[in-house]
């Protein structure tokens, strides 16, 4: 196979036989599955630096090898933009990485960022048949960021291969998870595709909400610079509804617009005391650090700092914002949140991370009014008790107060994380959009289209909150269908 060609190699039945054969299912599944290498807690919370390590060429290809190779995988289904799983661990097995890299790079825009902070345990490989034997999964997502990585170390680059260029153009607001991946499909579709960024940086939730000790910027990156190289346009500062309306884009003559543009609009519980000075948003908290600097060196862009920082929730942006606290000094670094932590939605991996950098859990616990000094700082917490009352409409137990419970906690900084809304400006200004009670897109389940034929949309904006996964698939799904309509 050519170095460059992204045409997957077929089912090879004679090398997929010997690796049957070099070992049977019982010394497959006898094999342990691989540790991921991680820096010490005490050296990571001094700084900035990726967490996971990354497992070696030797790890990889053993645990490649742990892969059953099922005749009808259920990890390919468990995954929402439909990887070719063990297409690309068995060219791990026999050590042919690069074709590991190409079998990934023809589903997924973004195998790097996937492999790093995908919810693969609730995903792919929640599906994988080690599950029937009691034992531990193979490791998809720690071989998808090896593949990944090799293939950006190896300097053999895998570029996919794009159709003849079909006249017709479309724009892509937002360029986030959901907006990369519809613009990775459409660009091989052979269209003329314009991303429009809001910002001053190209990537979205990638940059601005998720921490470097989690998702190295130099890896969004490198997944951007090969969707510049396959010919996306980037156009950053741009606001639609506001730099350019929808009427704009249509007048522009682009045949369908693709809209990204996320759940920035922070919410709050509305407790008494959120005005105090230190009382502040998980995406301010976690913007004006990720993309804008704040607290590094020679950065201009101030932050407020803590001695005693509480996070409240229990999601992976609570656990990212708790973690960015104490590289940034704090002390005591707390989540508050009002489950216990069996019901918090954050991943298993973080929570490990968080506790191993000296996190405190105050789970079943939830903040009922915040309390301020004399120049208005906040600088107490009043937490409520609770226990796990009957389940809700998630299927999560429903906490319920426990009368008379409520400490009083010295804080000097609180950072909510308990959720965020729809971006409003292009529901808002785009007229004859079906909108939701919520301030979501309407669109069809299938084929991701609003109410208006030419737009379609995807990730947070339609589903209020999703992971990178998820909109992603969200993005390839609205590029399969708006090629449908406009090319048959």
């Amino acid at each position: 196979m050519k170095k460059n060609d992204m045409t997957s190699a077929p089912r090879d039945s004679q090398w997929r036989e010997e690796l049957r054969k070099s070992k049977t299912a019982k010394e497959r599944a006898s094999i342990p599955r691989v540790k991921m290498p991680e820096l010490d807690p005490a050296y990571r919370v001094t700084c900035n630096e990726e967490v996971n390590q990354g497992i070696s060429a030797e790890q990889a290809v053993l645990e490649a090898s742990r892969c059953m190779d099922c005749p009808d995988p259920q990890c390919v289904t468990g995954c929402p933009v439909g990887i070719n799983i063990p297409g690309f661990i068995k060219n791990i097995e026999r050590g042919d990485f690069h074709s590991a890299a190409v079998v990934l790079k023809e589903t997924s825009a973004l195998p790097a960022v996937c492999g790093r902070v995908c919810p693969q345990e609730k995903q792919c490989e929640s599906r994988c048949v080690y599950h029937k034997m009691k034992k531990q999964p193979v490791a998809i997502g720690y071989l998808e960021r090896f593949a990944a990585d090799r293939e950006r170390s190896s300097g053999e680059k895998v570029t996919p291969s794009v159709a003849p260029a079909n006249g017709k153009k479309v724009a892509v607001v937002g360029s986030g998870p959901a907006g990369l991946s519809f613009a990775g499909d459409m660009i091989k579709r052979g269209y003329e595709v314009t991303v429009y960024e809001a910002l001053h940086e190209i990537g979205g939730v990638l940059k601005y909400g998720i921490p470097e000790f989690r998702l190295p910027n130099s890896v969004v990156d490198d997944e951007i610079e090969t969707l510049s190289g396959l010919g996306v346009k980037f156009e950053k500062d741009c606001v639609i509804g506001k730099t350019l309306s929808y009427d704009d884009i249509i007048a522009m003559g682009y045949d369908g617009l693709f809209v990204a543009s996320g759940a920035g609009l922070p919410r709050f519980m509305n407790i008494p005391g959120e005005n105090l000075i230190g009382v502040m948003s998980s995406n301010e908290y976690l913007t004006r650090v990720n993309l804008m600097g704040a607290g590094r060196s020679g950065g201009e862009t101030p932050v407020l700092t803590g001695r005693r920082v509480a996070v409240i929730g229990g999601g992976n942006t609570a656990m990212d914002s708790v973690r960015t606290a104490r590289r940034m000094g704090a002390e005591v670094a707390m989540i508050v949140y009002r489950r216990g932590e069996a019901e918090m939605p954050a991943r298993a991996e973080e929570v490990k991370h968080a506790k191993e950098e000296g996190v405190v859990f105050m789970n079943l616990c939830n903040p009922v009014e915040y309390r301020g000094d004399e120049k208005g700082r906040v600088n107490m917490m009043l937490v409520q008790r609770m226990e796990l009352g009957e389940p809700d409409e998630s299927g999560r137990r429903s906490p319920v107060p426990i009368p008379g419970a409520v400490d009083e906690i010295p804080v000097d900084l609180v950072i909510v994380s308990v959720g965020v809304s729809p971006n409003p400006l292009i529901p808002n200004s785009v007229g004859g959009l079906e909108v939701s009670k919520r301030g979501t897109i309407v669109v069809d389940d299938v084929t991701m289209r609003s109410s208006l034929a030419p737009l379609y949309a995807g990730g947070d904006i339609v589903r209020g909150g999703a992971t990178v996964i998820l909109a992603m698939g969200d993005g390839r799904r609205a590029a399969a269908a708006m090629d449908e309509a406009l090319c048959g």
